[in-house]
């Protein structure tokens, strides 16, 4: 029997501008995540195109397509718990308690894929309008055997 296998697209921070860039790097995914600022539902049908999207509603979404949209959500792949939140300052409670292995979130626009305590931490940066110096970004998570692989693209020349 072949090894079970799932790549989900991870995306933030699109603030209403889906790249073309962002749409090549995650082409193939098995499942998309938007972390959040979204800016537009448009965005959402656009990469609904590519793959399922799952989408918590960031600080800057607003209206009532924003409205159906939950702050965090729980997700589980396999043997996983993904927790999607698009600040991590909003999480409140004990994350190994909750039994989380994986935590989504944006807002920062920084990417970064780091674990502490036990917990994978993935922060796929801005795929949006640029801010400062900061790299336009997806990431691209790779669930294999119930084992987590996580990395950035960095999706502009810049």
């Amino acid at each position: 029997m072949a090894p079970s296998r799932i790549n989900i697209g991870i995306i933030s921070d699109t603030h209403g501008l889906l790249r073309h860039e962002a749409i090549v790097a995650l082409s193939g995914v098995d499942q998309i995540i938007h972390a959040g600022d979204i800016g537009k539902p448009e965005i959402l049908d656009k990469l609904a195109e590519i793959a399922p999207v799952t989408a918590v509603r960031g600080n800057n979404d607003h209206g009532a397509w924003a409205a159906e949209l939950p702050e965090s959500r729980y997700i589980r792949i396999g043997n996983l718990t993904i927790f999607l939140i698009h600040d991590l300052k909003e999480i409140s409670f004990d994350l190994r308690e909750a039994n989380v292995d994986i935590v989504i979130a944006g807002h920062s626009h920084r990417p970064l894929i780091e674990t502490r305590d036990d917990v994978m931490f993935i922060n796929p940066g801005s795929a949006g309008p640029r801010r400062f110096k900061l790299p336009i970004s997806v990431a691209l998570l790779e669930i294999g055997d119930g084992i987590p692989a996580a990395r950035i693209i960095q999706v502009d020349a810049a």
